[in-house]
C-alpha cells in the first residue's frame, strides 16, 4: 500500500517526511544490496529463491544477540574496527529488517513513522503511567 495512502504526507511533520524518504531510500538500497550479493538466487542453480522469513527473522535476533555481547564487553567491531560492535551490530539488523521488509513487499518507512505517532500519544508509555502500580518498568 502506497504511505501517502496510509500516512497522508500533507499531514506529516518535515522532521517525520524526511525520516519517511530516508528509510524508504535505505529500504531500496539495503534489499539491491542483498540481491546483488545473491542471497535471493540458490546458490547450486542460480535461480530466484523465496528465502524463509523465519530463517531470516532467526538472523535478526542473531544480531541483536551480537550487539549484546558487544554491549557487555564493550567491543569495537571486528569489520568496522573504529565503530562499537553494538553499533554495528543494530546497523545490521537494521538493514536485515529493511532488505526483508522490501522482499516482502512491506512499507517499514510508513509503518515506523505510524507507530513512532501512536507511541507519542500512548498513555501507557508517559512516566507517571509507568509509576504506577501495574506501570510498565521498562
Amino acid at each position: 500500500m502506497d504511505t501517502k495512502t496510509i500516512i497522508g504526507l500533507s499531514n506529516m511533520t518535515p522532521s517525520e517526511t524526511t525520516a519517511l524518504f530516508g528509510l524508504q531510500e535505505a529500504q531500496v538500497l539495503a534489499h539491491r544490496t542483498a540481491t546483488d550479493a545473491g542471497w535471493y538466487r540458490d546458490p547450486g542453480t542460480g535461480l530466484p529463491v523465496q528465502r524463509n522469513v523465519g530463517e531470516v527473522i532467526a538472523l535478526m535476533h542473531s544480531e541483536l544477540s551480537e550487539a549484546l555481547e558487544g554491549w557487555r564487553k564493550d567491543l569495537m567491531d571486528d569489520h568496522l574496527p573504529h565503530r562499537k560492535m553494538i553499533e554495528v551490530e543494530f546497523a545490521d539488523c537494521i538493514i536485515r529488517i529493511l532488505d526483508t521488509g522490501a522482499a516482502m513487499g512491506l512499507d517499514i518507512a510508513g509503518a515506523l513513522i505510524e507507530k513512532n505517532r501512536y507511541n507519542r500519544q500512548r498513555a501507557d508509555h508517559r512516566l507517571e503511567a509507568r509509576k504506577l502500580a501495574g506501570g510498565k518498568k521498562i
